[in-house]
């Protein structure tokens, strides 16, 4: 057990990750839009995420929507700039990976803490669940970066007119989900190298298979 406190760190870093990670993808706001016309984009801001686009309008835009509309993106949708297909299938990935990491390092810790002292049960695990953390962390700096570099840019993005969107912002800055993002990659990065850090102790006791 006095082993692997670090490994417990790393399990706690790693849900953390792990939750902001998945907040973080859940978010629409990772592109902020300032828009000039505001006939139908009432406040002047529209949130570009990876799944929708939202504004608020005062107008009756789409049936059921007179506040807040959004509008879907379908995976046909050709007008959808790479960095967002990529951060769609990336941020998937890295909820499936870091849930896997999570898995392995809490059979490695149950191993540890219930006095299992098989070195076949423990490091193999505290190692896969590192590489899947960092795994995890690689995929959410990757759309973040990406995302970010084109709100630097101010990069447009083609709508159709039933999106009532402007192909080009005024100005557009990053949202909430990017900093979030990068915290999700900070914590699951420093999470796996915890987990590789794990050191199986040797002592004259310890029975190994």
């Amino acid at each position: 057990v006095s082993a692997s406190h670090l490994q417990l760190a790393a399990f706690a870093l790693g849900t953390v990750g792990w939750i902001l990670c998945t907040i973080s993808m859940g978010i629409v706001e990772w592109r902020v839009w300032h828009v000039d016309n505001t006939t139908i984009i009432s406040s002047g801001i529209a949130w570009v995420g990876i799944w929708k686009v939202c504004f608020i309008s005062y107008l009756h835009v789409s049936p059921g929507y007179r506040e807040q509309f959004c509008h879907k993106f379908s995976g046909y949708d050709s007008f959808i700039p790479q960095e967002i297909y990529a951060a769609q299938g990336l941020m998937l990935i890295a909820m499936f990976m870091g849930l896997l990491g999570l898995a392995a390092t809490i059979f490695a810790l149950r191993n540890v803490y219930m006095g299992i002292t098989h070195k076949t049960l423990i490091t193999p695990f505290f190692l896969v669940g590192g590489f899947f953390y960092i795994f995890a962390g690689l995929c959410v700096l990757i759309p973040v970066s990406w995302n970010f570099y084109s709100v630097v840019h101010n990069q447009s993005i083609a709508f159709p007119p039933s999106y009532y969107m402007p192909s080009s912002p005024v100005a557009q800055e990053a949202g909430a989900a990017i900093p979030v993002g990068i915290v999700a990659v900070i914590l699951l990065l420093l999470s796996g190298t915890l987990s590789l850090s794990y050191r199986f102790p040797v002592t004259a006791n310890t029975i190994t298979k």
